[in-house]
């Protein structure tokens, strides 16, 4: 694994309220420039969660303003062929990843060529770089085939997706690898939320953990790191036991959730894992309101506490976190995803200068 001790700083999740790539960068440069990250556009339909990293699945079709994969067109069984000729042309050396199906453009990833052109002129140097894609889980339930049935329960289609996503994890570290720092490729699944519920009963964890691994397998191959990001409650044990490098949750309003898992997250963190305290609110517009640098910290002073009277190292944890929103800031108004960006911010600050 990369070594990485991140000390606390801040980190954000892709997306912003803003409709222009310069920008949100100017945003993201004022809040975390020692790690930043390339913005996602939700008001773009583009940058949604899914058509963002839909190009170059087999069968991928358009009508009117839906996408969905013709999973039982007489041509699907050629382009799934075709798809995994790509596929492996890729990771055998013989079609260069930058030109592949599986490269990220700027007609759907404008923020991610954005960063690429600033990184050269950034003072101070950033000590890593974040990307993302759409989780497998959240990307497999979201695209639906011909017949509404989502995509992830098609094993044919369910490889295809998870392979897409693994490379399109692979391609933004390659572009950012000559900044000479790590690359942080979050995996954003906010279907895990779901888990265990009436819509993902018939999908079992073997499943899920084997898809999420594919992606951070491929991450770590390419010398990056490997976050999962759920922003909501989940199986934690699930997450904290593949081999994802950095946890990323919602500590703001969930931990005593995560703090039922105490025993796998002091391995995590005892193994070199990093936690993103989803610290920052931003599912409820009376919470951010509320929310101040200095409740915040207090809040989390509290957490860490309780993860130290687990057995946790409280040198390690410090090394080993992150402070971050709970979630993206895609569907607040400008001014309070100015506020949580703030908060991440100056709450991180503050924590460095207490250590």
């Amino acid at each position: 694994m990369t070594v990485f001790h991140p000390n606390c700083l801040p980190i954000l999740i892709g997306s912003l309220p803003v409709d222009e790539h310069q920008a949100a960068a100017a945003m993201v440069w004022q809040a975390t420039p020692r790690i930043p990250v390339w913005a996602q556009l939700p008001v773009h339909p583009e940058e949604g969660m899914v058509p963002q990293f839909a190009p170059g699945m087999p069968g991928l079709r358009q009508k009117d303003d839906r996408i969905f994969v013709d999973s039982s067109g007489d041509g699907f069984e050629t382009e799934l062929a075709a798809f995994y000729e790509d596929y492996l042309a890729v990771t055998d050396g013989a079609l260069p990843l930058e030109t592949s199906r599986f490269a990220l453009g700027d007609e759907t990833a404008g923020g991610l060529h954005v960063l690429r052109k600033q990184i050269p002129a950034m003072d101070p140097k950033p000590v890593a770089i974040k990307g993302q894609v759409t989780g497998p889980i959240t990307f497999g339930m979201g695209l639906k085939d011909d017949q509404g049935r989502a995509i992830y329960y098609n094993p044919n289609t369910r490889d295809a997706a998870v392979k897409l996503l693994a490379l399109k994890a692979a391609y933004q570290i390659r572009i950012f690898k000559d900044a000479g720092c790590p690359v942080i490729i979050f995996q954003d699944e906010p279907a895990l939320a779901g888990y265990g519920s009436s819509e993902m009963i018939s999908i079992a964890a073997g499943e899920i953990s084997a898809s999420l691994d594919e992606i951070n397998d491929v991450v770590h191959a390419e010398g990056g790191l490997s976050g999962i990001h759920v922003c909501a409650n989940t199986d934690w044990g699930l997450i904290l036991e593949t081999a994802v490098d950095i946890v990323n949750f919602d500590t703001y309003s969930y931990f005593d959730r995560f703090l039922l898992y105490g025993g796998q997250v002091k391995q995590f963190i005892a193994r070199g894992g990093m936690l993103a305290w989803g610290l920052v609110p931003t599912g409820s517009a009376e919470a951010l309101e509320a929310a101040t640098r200095d409740s915040l910290v207090h809040r989390w002073e509290g957490q860490c506490n309780a993860l130290v009277a687990l057995g946790v190292d409280r040198e390690q944890l410090l090394a080993q976190s992150l402070i971050s929103p709970s979630c993206g800031v895609g569907s607040l108004s400008l001014a309070q995803a100015q506020k949580v960006l703030a908060l991440t911010r100056d709450v991180s600050a503050y924590i460095r200068e207490q250590r």
